[in-house]
């Protein structure tokens, strides 16, 4: 497996991290240490997993690629859904965001899990692509975030309920993936 390929699979993986980062970064509405936080923790946990997934090899693979969809549903649809209440029902002229990070880390990096299993005929490369991947996905949520937070800062409507309903629709995405 060449670095290009590893490359596109962790911008693949990124993918998921960019687009909560920018609905968390819309929902704060400023800049805030959290989002270094939340990208250190989206960089590790997309890293981690294919770790996991590769080392859980054939035995656990169909289990993971059989129900990660589901369980990506179900916790974004949940996360979501948390932020579409909220906004919906607090009066505060802004929305303060309790969805704990390390929730959204492990949602949007299920997908990465299976992707171990990818590497068990490459163990040469497993390191490398870990880093790569957790790199990938460290800037992509730190650029996410910024842009959620700019384009917060200049629009008045409620981007809590905007950020919430993005969430349900990445769930929904990743589970109609993982079925088809």
């Amino acid at each position: 497996m060449d670095v290009i390929t590893i490359i596109l699979i962790a911008i693949g993986l990124a993918m998921d991290c960019f687009a909560v980062s920018i609905a968390k970064g819309l929902a704060n509405g400023r800049w805030q240490r959290q989002a270094l936080w939340m990208a250190l923790l989206f960089g590790i946990f997309q890293g981690a997993m294919p770790l996991i997934g590769y080392f859980a090899g054939a035995v656990f693979s169909s289990f993971f690629s059989r129900f990660a969809p589901w369980i990506a549903l179900v916790l974004l649809g949940y996360i979501g859904s948390k932020m579409i209440w909220d906004s919906l029902h607090n009066e505060k002229e802004t929305h303060s965001n309790d969805t704990p990070i390390w929730l959204l880390a492990i949602a949007t990096s299920i997908d990465a899990l299976a992707t171990g299993v990818v590497f068990i005929p490459y163990p040469e490369v497993l390191w490398m692509a870990i880093g790569i991947i957790a790199l990938v996905s460290f800037v992509f949520s730190l650029v996410g975030y910024c842009i959620g937070w700019k384009v917060g800062e200049r629009f008045t409507f409620n981007v809590e309920l905007l950020g919430g309903i993005i969430l349900i629709a990445i769930g929904l995405k990743i589970c109609l993936e993982g079925i088809l």
